[in-house]
């Protein structure tokens, strides 16, 4: 969620050249090799289907398909993917294993996760033990944190992502130019969010841990696209889990979620707020910096990459942010401009 799609016009060149080098890391030559998977970057995925009795280069155990990733390395680093993977599965997160690397080429060779997200396989009678497990492997990654492991996140990129809201969600795809007067309320705003989400605790976040990159897997649940993961505030996976952009909950099983958590993580020792009011502020609006970015990045993802898939997802997202903003008196104001942006109408001295 964080880049641009690639650029078709060298696609067929680069699925050659990965093909190619297949060749040379695979114990036999791959039966078919098919798009498995995309997202909004410059990746993409590959399902490398192999033949009967082969097995994991290098594991020996057996395997009837593999995962290679395309990352072009003028756009892409794969080094980040492979030294996140390992710090998941040493933190005992079922993350995909790396099996082969070509980072001059920007190739890798994975194991298999599946097919079946959680996104996929959610239903209200499943979702609170699919919860359950993600919850104890987030405790798991979390716990396993350690300083200087991974780029921080700190003030300038959190910043970098609330502007992402103005930039192209109000900008580009409102099209509405704030006044001096608006900057400075949601300039303001940002201030806010920002002192509440450096002073949290910090620790390993994945940075999209949601229902698109949790696979259901043995053991649960898998775990994908975890390249941009980043030292930060312990709040912000549980945001990403709970308020999905994808798919929503009522607020009760949202609370009993997330005190869940909250109370694993206490046993587990994570430096979680001792109070779960505390920690329900924290959790929200560390929510408001993610749910701002999200508009900002899937309104980009249209105007910019012509992905238009991700319009459906932007009501359940202000939902959120709507919803959060009017429960505390430091985000009215921003509650009050984003009402005026949404509405096109005067609200309380704003006309656009």
């Amino acid at each position: 969620m964080h880049d641009s799609p690639a650029d078709d016009t060298s696609a067929d060149a680069r699925l050659a050249a990965l093909s190619s080098w297949l060749s040379g890391v695979l114990p036999s030559p791959a039966v078919a090799i098919a798009p498995a998977s995309e997202d909004a970057s410059f990746r993409r995925y590959f399902r490398v289907t192999l033949g009967r009795g082969s097995a994991v280069p290098g594991r020996g155990e057996p395997a009837s398909t593999l995962i290679a990733m395309d990352a072009p390395p003028s756009r892409e680093d794969c080094r980040p993917f492979v030294s996140v993977a390992a710090l998941l599965r040493d933190a005992g997160v079922h993350a995909p294993a790396v099996l082969a690397a070509d980072f001059e080429q920007g190739f890798l060779l994975l194991t298999d996760l599946g097919t079946r997200t959680y996104l996929q396989a959610l239903t209200p009678a499943n979702a609170s033990a699919l919860y359950e497990d993600a919850s104890a492997t987030l405790v798991r990654w979390q716990a396993a944190s350690r300083e200087g492991l991974l780029p921080a996140y700190d003030r300038t990129l959190l910043k970098r992502e609330l502007d992402l809201f103005p930039d192209w969600y109000v900008a580009k795809h409102l099209g509405v130019d704030l006044s001096a007067a608006h900057k400075a309320t949601l300039e303001a705003a940002f201030a806010k969010i920002l002192e509440n989400n450096l002073a949290q605790p910090a620790v390993f976040v994945h940075r999209d841990y949601h229902s698109r990159n949790l696979m259901l897997t043995e053991p649960n649940p898998g775990v994908l696209d975890f390249q941009d993961a980043v030292f930060g505030p312990i709040t912000y996976d549980l945001v990403s889990l709970l308020r999905d952009a994808y798919v929503e909950w009522d607020e009760e099983r949202q609370i009993d979620w997330a005190a869940r958590y909250w109370q694993s993580a206490r046993a587990a020792r994570l430096p979680v707020r001792e109070d779960f009011g505390d920690f329900w502020r924290d959790f929200e609006w560390m929510g408001v910096q993610r749910q701002l970015k999200v508009l900002g990045i899937f309104a980009r993802l249209y105007h910019r990459d012509g992905k238009a898939g991700y319009l459906k997802d932007l009501p359940r997202v202000m939902g959120y942010l709507r919803a959060a903003c009017a429960r505390y008196r430091d985000l009215v104001p921003l509650l009050r401009l984003v009402d005026a942006l949404e509405d096109r109408r005067p609200v309380a001295g704003y006309t656009f």
